[in-house]
């Protein structure tokens, strides 16, 4: 069980970023007060937790109405994270696991970032979508594991919250460098689980003997 915790905080840590998140909310709400901040981080983790527990618990219904082995889960998955992996790494922004330019330029734009782009994409984007159905999938018919998997997944959102509160002062505590060090870390970490995701994909698949 510790394996598979370890294995799903790190997946979901570097897939929502919590600490990429609240620098860029915290970019995006230069104007906004206390008390609206707070309001909106409250809401927007609230409807982000809401889109990937649904992904989470419906992932598998989702693989079997297309006819989706998990093999092929594993395999698909393992390359979006580790191409989301590289982008930590080498510090680059990815759509993957923040939003893109435009969208990020579309936010600021707005008085009320709850929903676009603070829920979706910025907590809930296609990273932790896919990490939330492959962690899942990885553990059918395991109760036990699959419930770790939704306390790491609870656990990563409540740092998400945490980060979106203290956004200010962490962004100042930590700096750039501080944020892109922390990134670079999970971005090895989750390059090596995403290889590994892709190894038993194969394998699974049949494609290449054991």
């Amino acid at each position: 069980m510790l394996e598979t915790a370890v294995v799903a905080f790190t997946t979901f840590f570097a897939t929502v970023g919590p600490l990429d998140v609240g620098a860029a909310f915290a970019a995006m709400t230069p104007d906004a007060s206390a008390r609206e901040r707070r309001r909106m981080a409250l809401r927007g983790t609230l409807i982000a937790t809401v889109i990937l527990l649904t992904f989470a618990l419906a992932g598998e219904l989702l693989l079997a109405s297309l006819g989706i082995s998990l093999a092929a889960l594993r395999v698909a998955g393992g390359i979006l994270l580790l191409l989301i992996a590289i982008d930590m790494v080498f510090a680059r922004p990815s759509g993957g696991t923040s939003t893109t330019e435009e969208e990020l330029r579309e936010g600021a734009g707005k008085s009320d970032v709850t929903v676009f782009p603070l829920a979706t994409p910025l907590i809930a984007g296609p990273g932790a979508m896919g990490a939330a159905i492959l962690l899942m999938a990885e553990a059918q018919g395991d109760y036990l594991r699959q419930g770790v998997v939704l306390g790491m997944l609870l656990a990563v959102l409540v740092l998400t919250l945490a980060s979106l509160l203290l956004a200010s002062r962490l962004q100042r505590y930590l700096g750039v460098t501080g944020l892109h060090v922390v990134s670079r870390v999970f971005g090895v970490l989750l390059a090596a689980l995403a290889v590994q995701f892709m190894i038993d994909g194969i394998l699974q698949s049949g494609l290449v003997a054991g």
